[in-house]
């Protein structure tokens, strides 16, 4: 055997991938649904438990790949019902949010370990940027929160993706549409293309990649009513500008299926930074020909920080002010803040205050 073969982690591969490898090494195309629904829809993560394929196969399995999940190092549970699992990959810590509620079970992942983009109210960017997970490390956060669900009662599975945990999902475009596809696939995760969603602050060389290869809905992060102040919060602004990003926004509405009806426009409210009446109008203005829904997003406390979330009263009279006014408005429930697992306070670093609550 050759020592310096590096087996391949299955978890990385795609249909088309696969079922390169099985006739590379002289079996039918139609054994990847065997292995995909053993490993997908069985939770299977050792070759010699998949009971309808032979020894023969197992063997030639077993010399090109292997199943390697990331390592669970904590969970922490919200009294919400919230859960945030912290994840080990060589050392390196994401995290990841599973949000049950009563008709959808959602899962919030990473595709950064750490983030560059360095947002002035999130605590991912504050750790730095330290490098893109793997395809097998996108797919292996969906597969552990999903293999719980399915070990509490197998009828239950996840509804709903968002990617909107620790990094920027554009800046790792290729690995994020490679997970995309297994999560569509029907013999792999099987999720509905109209229940993944991409959230992003705006790169905009990867929105056509987006829209020609998986064609999923997309949210935009603006936080900020302007580009003075966007470019405050927001250090990638000074490079894709608001108008640059919306202009980009419409394009993908007028081709795209996924956003057809309304783009999701996320906004974060920050006491007396971004939340006053002339804040409002400028939004109004900037997304008047826009067929948009705005997500009105209470700040979550991060660590050393001067800023604090606007009251709720200040919020909720913003949300009249733009829902007067023509624009569909909503106020994002508050989820695990307790347990630093709400918008915002993914940091990746488990050194904290929270309790272990294992």
């Amino acid at each position: 055997m050759d020592i310096n073969l590096k087996k391949i982690n299955i978890l990385n591969l795609d249909e088309k991938k696969l079922k390169e490898i099985i006739e590379s090494i002289g079996e039918k195309k139609f054994r990847f649904k065997q292995i995909m629904k053993w490993i997908y829809h069985n939770f299977c993560d050792n070759f010699d438990n998949m009971s309808n394929i032979s020894i023969n196969l197992k063997k030639k399995l077993k010399k090109k790949l292997e199943i390697k999940l990331p390592v669970i190092q904590n969970i922490l549970y919200s009294k919400d019902g919230t859960i945030k699992y912290i994840l080990n990959f060589n050392k390196q810590i994401i995290e990841t949010i599973y949000i049950p509620e009563i008709n959808r079970k959602t899962i919030c992942i990473s595709s950064q370990v750490g983030c560059i983009l360095n947002c002035k109210f999130c605590a991912t960017g504050k750790q730095g940027f330290k490098r893109n997970l793997k395809v097998s490390e996108i797919i292996g956060q969906i597969w552990c929160i999903s293999k719980m669900l399915y070990n509490i009662n197998p009828k239950k599975k996840i509804t709903n993706i968002v990617i909107m945990g620790m990094g920027e999902p554009l800046l790792n475009v290729v690995n994020v549409i490679n997970s995309i596809k297994i999560m569509l696939n029907n013999y792999c995760l099987n999720i509905k293309k109209n229940k993944i969603t991409l959230s992003t602050s705006g790169i905009i060389p990867a929105f056509k990649k987006i829209y020609e290869i998986i064609n999923i809905p997309l949210a935009f992060s603006l936080h900020a009513s302007n580009n003075e102040l966007r470019n405050s919060l927001m250090p990638i602004n000074i490079k894709y500008n608001i108008e640059s990003c919306l202009s980009e926004i419409n394009k993908y509405i007028k081709l795209s299926k996924s956003n057809k009806i309304k783009f999701t426009i996320e906004y974060i409210m920050l006491n007396n930074i971004n939340d006053n009446i002339y804040n409002a109008y400028q939004l109004i203005k900037l997304l008047k020909n826009i067929p948009s829904k705005i997500n009105l997003i209470p700040f979550n406390k991060i660590p050393n920080t001067k800023y604090e979330s606007s009251p709720k009263n200040k919020i909720y009279k913003f949300a009249q002010i733009l829902k007067k006014n023509g624009l569909i408005t909503t106020i994002r429930k508050l989820h695990g803040n307790d347990i630093n697992a709400a918008c915002g306070q993914l940091s990746g670093n488990i050194i904290n205050k929270i309790k272990n609550n294992i």
